[in-house]
């Protein structure tokens, strides 16, 4: 049959896109986006087809004060509503709810009083106790869940088999594979993908992918886990994203052949939105980024030389990355 021939000339309908810009996007300036950018994105994803946009975080009001972050690391119901009224659209929305910082019983309402259709649970390897009691509320108050298993790169392989283990005994819909340091290829990723599933086969769930670009291969690492299976994608508009950025939407968009997708709108929010935020804060490749994601190190570093007045001492960061490792 033809698609056995050349398969890239179809498309999967069971693939579905999410935007995480605003969530992602947010880490590079506290999440101060005016409510103009966020209404602009959800309207761009609206006619894009894209089909989930992530509306920023639950964060506790104790950890992230207003003084310090903008209104979308809380992701207020007030707040939602004020940029999409009731949602009567096709596209669904959601949060990203992190493990131990964020009040869930509390701030998380029960689906039928919120807009929200989606709650997204990231968690690290010692949190999951608690990632799983998120997953639990969130499921009893009517919420598609999806599990976020962040630096996947540190976790020992036997812990990753308890987690995998742990998170098919829930009732989470999808179990997300993350690059969270950029440090993956795309050999990784398949083998990664194929445990994952290995530990999905017969629950039902499906599989995410969240990629970042340290080493410029988010784009060539979500491809690489959607031939794999995955079919839940995570993209923002240009790469936006914390340090090096996401896998980019424009990108995604048009890789994908399912002609529900629309390019066109992507574009212009690129070009009216997003383009304007490079004046007020950095995101993408850069050397720092790759040097980390070589390394296997966490962003933070190379995120704090780009802030600083010494950005482009690519050598001494270099040096300094690998002293630490000795």
């Amino acid at each position: 049959m033809p698609e056995e021939i050349a398969p890239w000339i179809t498309f999967r309908p069971e693939i579905k896109v999410l935007d995480c810009s605003i969530r992602d996007g947010g880490l590079m300036n506290n999440h101060m986006f005016e409510d103009e950018t966020v209404r602009r994105v959800y309207e761009a994803n609206i006619a894009a087809g894209v089909d989930y946009m992530e509306m920023g975080y639950k964060g506790s009001k104790d950890i992230y004060a207003p003084s310090e972050y903008g209104g979308w690391k809380r992701s207020s119901e007030d707040d939602i509503r004020r940029i999409v009224g009731d949602n009567d659209t096709p596209i669904k929305l959601s949060v990203m709810a992190d493990a131990e910082r964020t009040d869930y019983h509390t701030d998380i309402l029960p689906c039928e009083d919120s807009v929200l259709d989606l709650i997204r649970v990231a968690t690290y390897i010692h949190q999951i106790p608690t990632a799983v009691d998120m997953t639990k509320d969130a499921k009893d108050k009517g919420y598609e869940v999806t599990i976020n298993l962040m630096a996947v790169c540190s976790v020992q392989d036997r812990e990753l088999e308890q987690a995998l283990e742990t998170f098919c005994e829930t009732d989470v819909d999808t179990i997300y594979l993350l690059d969270s340091w950029g440090t993956f290829y795309s050999e990784q990723i398949e083998d990664l993908a194929k445990r994952y599933l290995k530990h999905m086969e017969g629950t039902g769930k499906e599989l995410g992918i969240h990629a970042h670009n340290n080493q410029q291969l988010a784009f060539a690492n979500t491809i690489e886990a959607i031939i794999r299976g995955a079919n839940r994608v995570d993209a923002t508009m240009m790469g936006i994203g914390r340090g090096a950025g996401n896998c980019p939407m424009e990108l995604l968009i048009g890789f994908l052949k399912n002609p529900k997708f629309h390019l066109r709108p992507i574009l212009q929010c690129i070009q009216d939105i997003i383009v304007p935020l490079r004046e007020e804060m950095e995101w993408g490749y850069t050397v720092p980024y790759a040097i980390t994601g070589q390394l296997t190190q966490h962003p933070r570093t190379a995120m704090a030389l780009r802030a600083s007045e010494d950005k482009d001492e690519y050598v001494r960061f270099y040096d300094e990355c690998t002293t630490s490792d000795e």
